[in-house]
Formats: structure tokens, C-alpha cells, sequence
């Protein structure tokens, strides 16, 4: 048997297990702490070269703004119908207020936003532009981020929210951009829960004893020291990961090449791709797979089941540009079609 059918074969039956699980994720209440940012999307059609330097004059036509970063997952899980805290850093600007008001109109409780009077929001802006009938490319990106350290008191006002959060939710969601919210007080705090999903971009061990991280290939392998590039590689990284976090389990996500689940108990579960031809742009994926992964755990699914749930979820968001979400009727309509349909597995 090969390991598509195998694979097919476990899916289907465990298909209606699936479904009543993204029936009950309205349930459960999830905290993130994280590095909060606002990616900002201009576009404008190109008129002429400036006289003033040799640049284009670019015709405004809209300004979209999204969740970044941490608050991309914070996005994704109330999209997914989870209620979700938030606990993070804002600057007392423009771009923190329409953070905060993306996150309220989608149900977010924003308490735990705290604004800092000497930091901007971390805001990632993205100019592009077009010729008539022509196709929109990116032209430049403007980053803001403040390199000042963070005051003690706006650092006790965040730990003091994490430490009175964390027993009223269901789980603990640590998404770290290095972006300083993730102090090792903060990191304590959080890891006092007793079902904590990490996602690290470095410094996996700051987080010694979550329950799940899900670093993506590249940060496994600086995590490790060494190339991933076969799958006796790929199962000794999953055990040095487990060493080096203490983790109950690691979720290696490997793009086109799916994923990989590996226990502390030594099991070792592989996960295929739902969708490897129609991806168009895999920003914030990883976001949209630790989501659905949190939401799952919450309303009792086993890891297996837990990172399926976060495969399909990410299938869904790559087929379109930017950071994106989904939901859990999209979620059951792709699972329905791959059920339908096992050679989308190919």
C-alpha cells in the first residue's frame, strides 16, 4: 500500500470524527500572546516618473490593512469561531487603533492591548503598483518598529494580564516574532497552563516544556544545526527537537512536502498535502495551521486529528494572495471535496 492510500484510507475514516470536531469550534477560549503588527497593502496605478528623483508617481486607489504577525493567528482563530484574548503591544498611533478595531469587529477581546506611549505599532506597509491592464507588483516595503526596550511598567502590566488570563481559557497560543513581547516572566506565565502551543521563530528553548511547537522546516533546522534533507535527517531533528524543548510533541510543517508529527512517546505520524498546485503566496500559513491546530486540542482532538485540521486550514489560505483566513464552512467544504475526490491528494 502506498502511503497516499494509507493515508486516504486513515482520512476517511476518521472523516466523520473530523466534522464533528469543526462543528464544536465555536467552543473554546484561547489567549495569544505575541508580537502584534499591521501589514498595510497600497496599491495605485502608475501615472508618470517624478521629476523631483527617478521614482514613480503612483495614483492612490486603496489601502488594505490586516492583522501581521502574532495578530494574524489571533485573526485566524475568531475567524474559526474560537474566543480569543489577546495580549500584546500597541503603539499609541494610527496603525494600533485600526489593529485594535479589525480585532473588536471580529469579536476579539482586546484588553490585553496595551498601548506604549514611546513605541510605534510594528507595522509592515507594502506599495505597489500598476500600468494600465497590467499586473500589480510590489515596488517597496516600509517597516516600523521601535528599538527602544520596553518600560517595566508596560512589561508588569502585560505579565499581570497573562497571569490573570490564563486560567479562564482553554489554551495558550506564544507566537513569537522577536519582537520583545515574549519576555521570560511573560514566557513563565504562559507556560503555567497546561496545554500551550508554541510558535517560535528562534530560541526554542526560552519555551522548555509547552505542550506543542510547530516550527516550519527552515526554523527546525536552525533550531538543530544541520540540513533537513532526507528522512532519516527529518526523524533525528524531530527527536533533537523534542531534547531541546521538552515538548510533549513537535509539528514539523514542511510545505509541499506536508507535515510531520513526532511524540515524546516516539510515535512519528506523517501528514500529506491537501493542495500542492494552486498556491499562490504562503504568508501567514503557519498562523492559519497553529489556529486551527489550538482550536482542535480544545474541543478534544487527538494530535493526529488536531494537525490534520490545521493541514486542510492552511490548504485553504495559500491559494490566495497575502495573509489570509478561513473558516469552518470552507474547511468543510474542502474536506468534503478531497473525501469526494482522492486524487487532489496527488
Amino acid at each position: 500500500m502506498n502511503h497516499k492510500n494509507e493515508f486516504f484510507q486513515q482520512l476517511e475514516a476518521h472523516a466523520p470524527r473530523l466534522f464533528h470536531l469543526l462543528d464544536c469550534f465555536e467552543q473554546p477560549q484561547i489567549l495569544v500572546v505575541g508580537d502584534l503588527a499591521l501589514d498595510e497593502f497600497v496599491t495605485g496605478e502608475v501615472e508618470r516618473l517624478s521629476r523631483e528623483a527617478p521614482v514613480l508617481i503612483l495614483r492612490h486607489e486603496n489601502t488594505v490593512q490586516i492583522p501581521g504577525g502574532g495578530g494574524n493567528a489571533v485573526y485566524n482563530l475568531a475567524k474559526m469561531g474560537a474566543q480569543v484574548q489577546v495580549a500584546g503591544l500597541i503603539g499609541h498611533d494610527a496603525q494600533g487603533s485600526a489593529l485594535k478595531g479589525i480585532f473588536a469587529e471580529a469579536g476579539v477581546d482586546t484588553t490585553g492591548m496595551i498601548a506604549v506611549r514611546d513605541r510605534e505599532t510594528v507595522t509592515k506597509t507594502r506599495i505597489s503598483g500598476h500600468a494600465r491592464q497590467s499586473v500589480t507588483q510590489q515596488i517597496v516595503r516600509l517597516d516600523r518598529k521601535s528599538k527602544s526596550p520596553l518600560a517595566a511598567s508596560y512589561q508588569s502590566q502585560l505579565l499581570d494580564f497573562v497571569k490573570a488570563s490564563v486560567g479562564e481559557v482553554d489554551a495558550v497560543v506564544c507566537s513569537d516574532y522577536g519582537d520583545g513581547v515574549l519576555s521570560s516572566p511573560v514566557i513563565a506565565a504562559a507556560l503555567s497552563h497546561s496545554r500551550t502551543i508554541i510558535d517560535a521563530q528562534t530560541e526554542l528553548s526560552r519555551y522548555q516544556g509547552g505542550t506543542l511547537f510547530t516550527p516550519n522546516l527552515p526554523e527546525a533546522e536552525a533550531a538543530v544545526g544541520y540540513s533537513i534533507s532526507n528522512e532519516e535527517l527529518l526523524y533525528q531533528a524531530g527527536q533533537d527537537l523534542l531534547k531541546l524543548t521538552q515538548a510533549q510533541q513537535i509539528l514539523i510543517t514542511r510545505g509541499d512536502e506536508g507535515m510531520s508529527l513526532f511524540k515524546h512517546t516516539g510515535e512519528v505520524n506523517h501528514i500529506r498535502p491537501f493542495n500542492r498546485t494552486d498556491v499562490f503566496d504562503v504568508t501567514g500559513a503557519g498562523d492559519t495551521v497553529v489556529a486551527a491546530l489550538t482550536i482542535s486540542l480544545c474541543a478534544g482532538a487527538t494530535s493526529w486529528e488536531a494537525a490534520v485540521l490545521g493541514n486542510l486550514a492552511a490548504s485553504i489560505v495559500v491559494r490566495q494572495f497575502g495573509t489570509a483566513t478561513t473558516t469552518v464552512q470552507e474547511m468543510k467544504s474542502a474536506l468534503k471535496t478531497i473525501l469526494d475526490d482522492p486524487s487532489l491528494l496527488d
